[in-house]
């Protein structure tokens, strides 16, 4: 009989040279994302090339101290999972907004403010983690996995109503790529299985250079190396009613952070406590955003791109994403590299993107499996948490004619359905309803599982981030 390992997967160290090529894996996957955020910023506030260049250079550095932070844990900063970290998304937006309104450097000041915010919020959102059960969490992760597929469809298919949308080229390339990684995924085994989403990008990506579809991608013409440059706007200005959006949003994203805490020690068969764990993530996405906003970017933010290719390749090791760090950071000051990754289309990490978040859902759903959907209580929670996290995905500028204040809140689909999920949860499973005491339905057990009672104790199969059994 074997020995088993003393060492828990997520904490084996693989041979240098398969961590090397998994990182940097996890790396092309999620490249577009600080490459794209850069460009959006440069091109809505009209920044120079070598602004440009700075930033694109920080966004590489700073996702990679990020990485190496959430992977490695010091000092309970970063959850010690294999995590990526990233600047864009809805804060990125709220950046853009905060910058056009008050200024960039007002901006930069709300992102470094809001850093400070996550810490002195912590303490109290920790004790609410109570009320983030698995169903609340499985609810959430399935919205992400929605809404990030959403985000990798846009590579392909190009934003509706502008002149790209719906070009046959991009959607030849998408659909092409996604062909490729199941091709490799199913002729392959191992190592090379493990890699699929990988080689299905760079054959993606040849096809493209077949076709002429490569683009040049280089924001500067020489120099080896590209430093980021500390404050490139100037000393950030500091006020509290323009930050207001971000502080926000942070509330929102420390939910977020729990539901992905939660689901990545679900993809590498750890088991996770959202009370003990999601606080360490939390921290690790403070410190990197506090730091930076004095390099003039957004909030950075744990990447739910990782986590799908975690499922999808079965290497659970944290120290894949600390290859992935370091890679990061290699790109961030080598110029030739960064000009290289930017050249890869857009609708190929597009749908190198769409396999790797419809991973993130069916996690979701999985873990939606074990939250006892047959009881009907439980099932309508579910339901109205994704009737309204979805709304505002599937139909964008829904709420437009709303307050902008409103807005920030009610166009996160994410938040909108955690908190939904979460208030419901505790309206139905922690307040005794006057009108349901001692009826026969609060009695009658269904599908095997009883009816949770409203008010009762909770058991070890309730509490946040651990899986019921099976």
């Amino acid at each position: 009989m074997s020995i088993p390992s003393a060492k828990h997967p997520v904490d084996e160290c693989r041979p240098l040279q398969k961590m090397l090529l998994f990182g940097i894996q996890h790396v092309l996957v999620m490249a577009a994302t600080p490459i794209s955020s850069v460009f959006l910023v440069s091109a809505t506030l009209g920044l120079s090339a070598d602004l440009t260049v700075n930033l694109l250079s920080a966004a590489f550095v700073l996702s990679g101290v990020g990485t190496l932070l959430q992977s490695l844990g010091p000092w309970g900063v970063g959850s010690r999972l294999p995590f990526v970290m990233l600047p864009g998304g809805a804060p990125l937006v709220l950046f853009l907004a905060i910058a056009q309104e008050h200024g960039v450097r007002t901006a930069t000041g709300a992102v470094i403010l809001t850093g400070v915010f996550y810490f002195v919020v912590l303490p109290v959102f920790s004790r609410l983690l109570k009320f983030f059960p698995t169903l609340v969490i499985g609810t959430m992760i399935v919205i992400v996995g929605v809404n990030l597929v959403k985000v990798g469809a846009l590579l392909v298919t190009g934003k509706p109503g502008s002149p790209a949308f719906g070009d046959t080229r991009n959607l030849l390339l998408g659909l092409a790529t996604i062909g490729f990684i199941i091709a490799f995924y199913w002729l392959f085994t191992g190592v090379l299985r493990q890699l699929a989403v990988m080689l299905g990008l760079v054959t993606g990506t040849a096809l493209a250079f077949l076709l002429g579809g490569l683009h040049s991608g280089g924001t500067s013409g020489g120099g080896l190396l590209h430093m980021p440059q500390l404050l490139p706007f100037g000393t950030p200005q500091f006020s509290l009613l323009a930050s207001l959006p971000l502080l926000l949003y942070s509330l929102a994203s420390m939910a977020e952070a729990t539901g992905q805490t939660v689901i990545n020690g679900e993809a590498v068969g750890k088991e996770t406590d959202a009370r003990r764990d999601a606080p360490k993530t939390i921290r690790g996405d403070a410190v990197v955003s506090f730091l930076g906003g004095f390099f003039g970017l957004p909030l950075m933010v744990t990447s739910g791109e990782n986590i799908g290719i975690v499922r999808i390749t079965g290497v659970r090791s944290r120290f894949v994403t600390v290859a992935a760090g370091l890679v990061l950071i290699v790109i961030g000051v080598l110029a030739p590299i960064t000009r290289v990754i930017i050249a890869i289309p857009s609708a190929v990490v597009g749908g190198t993107a769409m396999v790797v978040f419809g991973v993130v859902a069916v996690l979701g759903m999985q873990m939606l499996s074990r939250s006892h959907l047959d009881d009907h209580t439980n099932t309508f929670i579910c339901a109205v948490a994704l009737a309204l996290g979805l709304l505002p995905i599937l139909i964008p500028g829904v709420y437009g004619r709303f307050s902008p204040n409103i807005r920030i809140l009610l166009e996160s689909g994410v938040a909108v359905g955690a908190f939904t999920a979460a208030l419901l949860n505790a309206l139905f499973h922690h307040v005794r309803s006057p009108f349901q005491r001692g009826s026969a339905a609060d009695r009658m057990p269904t599908a095997g599982f009883p009816t949770p009672a409203f008010g009762r104790a909770r058991t070890q199969d309730d509490r946040p981030g651990v899986a019921s059994p099976q």
